[in-house]
């Protein structure tokens, strides 16, 4: 789709769903058709200097559409396959996502993608395509300006003028249009009046995962092997028990209070430790969406490190879900995921 008389290399725009392509009908919004058409009549609606800014596009909309509160992790390992199978002949990679768990897939292509050295976008909308007003055409601009860009590589999340680290990334407003903040982690990068701004990735860190690149087998994980625990107040020991004394679980993400604290309760900590030793992949994070888990903050918090809970520190609960799902997936020993947990692998945390 020629919209611009660039010469660079073209960006791929792959349209998975989302409140973006929807279209008003007699029960409410529905998913809509063509659209690589309507986004293509739309972007020509910008100014145009603007339009002189844009890439080339090739633009593939699946068939049937994710409803983002759908998706599974199935879905973002066949979105990884799909970008990791084409990146070489683009600039760079837009990912069009329903905002639901927006956030949830950019941290998972975050980790599945960490060799690839082109910039991979995520972006979508809080108002369809065609509503007045809407923030989507905005959205899309920005995503494909910093998308032909060579830096910053790797996956980011692009919304309401700002570039965000696509595994720092978290949906923070139900309907306001800048519904997506890094809490932990400033911008990469903005596109708003001026000229496009930006820095870097976070640098690399000592790989501790084999080097061979073999693939991940979601298939691991397809079945909720990986569950997610809030605290609450007055949680008991059989409660949490249930959840992992489940044979089929394979990891948790417990989600904390404050800087990591929990009941004191030896029964609490007793079922996690039988199934920290049964071989279960077990991290935490804070419920609070700014600051950092620090097990060694508060006498009550020693009980879950000598049970074998791993901190995520700063990490997002998605990040620290999609890593947990990530590093099951693959064919490691335990040692060596828990060794990767504790390690940043996509700059998703802020001690690695």
């Amino acid at each position: 789709m020629r919209l611009s008389a660039n010469t660079t290399l073209p960006v791929l725009i792959i349209y998975t769903g989302g409140t973006i392509g929807m279209q008003t009908g007699p029960q409410g919004l529905t998913p809509g058709g063509d659209f690589a058409t309507r986004m293509q009549c739309a972007l020509a609606t910008l100014p145009a200097g603007k339009r002189q800014l844009l890439p080339d596009v090739d633009v593939i909309s699946y068939s049937p559409l994710i409803d983002s509160s759908a998706t599974t992790p199935l879905d973002w390992q066949t979105l990884a396959d799909d970008i990791r199978a084409r990146h070489a002949d683009y600039a760079g990679v837009v990912v069009v996502h329903g905002t639901d768990t927006l956030s949830w897939t950019a941290s998972s292509l975050a980790f599945q993608l960490r060799e690839l050295e082109r910039p991979i976008i995520v972006t979508g909308a809080m108002h369809p395509l065609e509503t007045p007003g809407s923030d989507a055409l905005d959205n899309l601009y920005g995503a494909l300006r910093f998308a032909m860009e060579p830096a910053p590589a790797g996956v980011a999340v692009y919304f309401a003028g700002r570039l965000l680290h696509g595994a720092r990334a978290t949906k923070q407003h139900a309907s306001a249009n800048d519904a997506f903040i890094s809490p932990n982690a400033p911008p990469l990068g903005e596109c708003l009046n001026g000229p496009l701004a930006r820095k870097p990735l976070a640098p690399a860190v000592k790989e501790v995962l084999p080097t061979d690149h073999t693939p991940a087998d979601y298939r691991r994980v397809a079945q909720g092997e990986v569950i997610r625990i809030a605290l609450w107040p007055g949680m008991a020991a059989w409660q949490l028990d249930a959840w992992l004394n489940d044979s089929r679980v394979k990891g948790a993400l417990l989600q904390l209070w404050g800087a990591g604290n929990m009941a004191d309760d030896p029964a609490l900590i007793d079922v996690l430790k039988q199934a920290n030793d049964q071989g279960k992949l077990i991290a935490a994070v804070s419920q609070c969406p700014h600051g950092s888990v620090d097990m060694s903050a508060y006498a009550a918090a020693q009980g879950l490190v000598q049970a074998g809970v791993l901190s995520g520190a700063d990490m997002t609960p998605e990040a620290a879900y999609t890593k947990l799902v990530h590093l099951l997936a693959l064919p490691l020993d335990n040692a060596t995921r828990r060794a990767a947990f504790m390690t940043s692998l996509a700059g998703e945390r802020s001690d690695g």
